[in-house]
């Protein structure tokens, strides 16, 4: 049974997240920084065809307003005027027809993270995408897969701009129907997670310990040495996003409906971080989850946690059976952040009084419990080495990231990497940083070989956590013919270089 109310994502279903980083030291400045922020090259697609027909879905791009709470409204660019954008299902292998507007004056970009769709649908510049051209229109018909949870985001370049890119509201769940049902359940539950009201902040690293698996001493040594080093020439430390209020679905922790449940009900619910830059944990007292799909993929081995862990981009989809009656808060682990608005009330029939919160034991999260027991899974034609390094404050005040000591060029669209069609690859990437980076393929899912030092296989994601001073590997198969970018889910970090191109032939 579903909840229309709930399972819509509508405004009147939302609550927040936050973070820790309003201890930063605030900086001004912002025109100036603008005005030398580096330039995105911007083609748009200015075909002025009216479509003929009906379109499966119509989506339109304009700024709007958000309600986080009563005493709260925010102006911010949406998806139809709402947040988050409509809720779209479609059905594996069935083509769909959605017809973009663009009602802003910018060009726009609308990424379908996660399926695997030609390079000029996806939603990315650098691969061939069209802009849809400020006041314009794009018709675009794709089919779509793999089946789970995907979603849709902007994906143009900020910069220093804080009301562009996904710092604004442009997120929206896709749902694609599969063939088989996930496990029985009374309700099914969309929860998308975001942040707003973002500031320039001066700030140091941000080490977070949530993961599991070793580090590496050589990659550490490399990254603090060059931190010190920079940090000994006068150099600041580089400039980070920090954010006032945060909402699950568009409302503030108790501004929002409650989920409304009965005792020994089983609600499925589907957890997108749709944040631009924030990493975010979630937990319900009494309750563990059981995990039964990370980024809309099934797992080969379903665990029940008590604390979920989402990247920039990840979502996963769990079980939880309503055995602890009560008024509860489904929440991040951070108390700065609940209290500014992340979570959500947990009601229970015929409970009453104030919503309860209770921090779970200390947890960490390993993808490689969900893999299969059996890691000797097929080898590769190929390995391709990566190596990501930070370069301290050296774009206008920002962190410069590099893939192997080069930063991504907007201007040339390099590096590339070369596959051919057909080949599996295997990505081994080394962080020299101790920043956690969500790594995203485009067009491609990706199977965990190892992560920081521990073999598994049968984990299939899109968006893979890699942790400070940690080192992962990947497989994917090269089955999508041109160019797939590559690159840090973080706004913050694509933005300054944290980008590859791979051109499938």
């Amino acid at each position: 049974m579903t909840r229309p109310d709930v399972v819509a994502v509508q405004r009147e279903e939302g609550i927040p997240m936050a973070l820790d980083r309003r201890t930063f030291l605030k900086v001004g400045g912002l025109a100036a920084l603008a005005a030398g922020a580096p330039a995105c090259r911007r083609t748009a697609d200015t075909r002025a065809v009216e479509p003929t027909g009906t379109a499966d879905y119509t989506l339109r791009i304009g700024t709007g307003l958000v309600e986080l709470s009563p005493d709260h409204i925010i102006a911010t660019t949406l998806y139809n005027n709402q947040f988050p954008g409509p809720l779209i299902r479609l059905r594996e292998g069935r083509p769909a027809t959605v017809d973009l507007y663009n009602d802003t004056d910018t060009p726009e970009q609308l990424h379908w993270h996660g399926q695997l769709v030609p390079a000029d649908v996806d939603g990315a510049s650098e691969e061939g995408t069209p802009f849809i051209a400020p006041h314009g229109h794009r018709r675009i018909t794709f089919t779509p897969g793999p089946a789970g949870l995907r979603f849709y985001h902007t994906h143009t370049h900020a910069g220093p701009d804080l009301r562009a890119g996904q710092y604004s509201g442009q997120v929206g769940v896709v749902y694609v129907e599969p063939k088989d049902n996930p496990g029985a359940y009374d309700q099914e539950v969309f929860l998308v997670l975001k942040e707003f009201d973002p500031a320039l902040s001066r700030g140091g690293d941000m080490p977070m310990d949530f993961l599991a698996g070793e580090t590496d001493t050589q990659l550490q040594e490399m990254g603090e040495s060059a931190m010190r080093a920079s940090l000994a020439k006068g150099m600041p430390h580089g400039l980070e996003v920090g954010y006032e209020s945060f909402a699950i679905n568009g409302r503030m922790l108790g501004h929002g409906e409650p989920i409304r449940v009965k005792a020994n009900d089983r609600v499925l619910l589907h957890v997108l971080n749709g944040s631009a830059t924030e990493i975010r944990s979630l937990a319900l007292p009494g309750h563990t989850f059981e995990v039964v799909a990370l980024d809309g993929n099934p797992v080969p081995t379903r665990v029940e946690v008590p604390v979920l862990w989402l990247g920039t981009g990840e979502r996963i989809s769990a079980l939880v059976k309503m055995a602890h009656p009560g008024v509860w808060i489904l929440g991040d682990l951070s108390d700065d952040d609940r209290g500014h608005g992340m979570g959500m009330v947990i009601e229970y029939a015929d409970a009453n009084g104030k919503p309860q919160w209770a921090a779970p034991k200390p947890f960490k999260w390993d993808y490689t419990r969900f893999g299969k027991t059996d890691t000797a899974g097929q080898a590769p034609d190929a390995t391709i080495d990566m190596i990501f390094s930070k370069d301290n404050a050296a774009m206008n005040g920002f962190n410069r990231w590099l893939i192997n000591g080069t930063a991504f060029s907007m201007d040339q669209m390099q590096p590339i990497f070369q596959v051919q069609r057909g080949r599996r690859y295997r990505l081994r990437m080394r962080n020299a940083s101790d920043d956690i980076h969500p790594m995203h393929l485009h067009r491609h899912s990706v199977e965990l070989t190892k992560i920081a030092g521990r073999q598994t296989a049968g984990v299939t994601k899109d968006v893979v956590m890699l942790g400070g001073y940690q080192e992962m590997e990947v497989d994917f198969s090269a089955n999508s013919p041109g160019l797939s970018l590559f690159h840090c889910h973080m706004q913050l970090h694509m933005d300054y270089g944290f980008m590859v191109l791979f051109d499938c032939v």
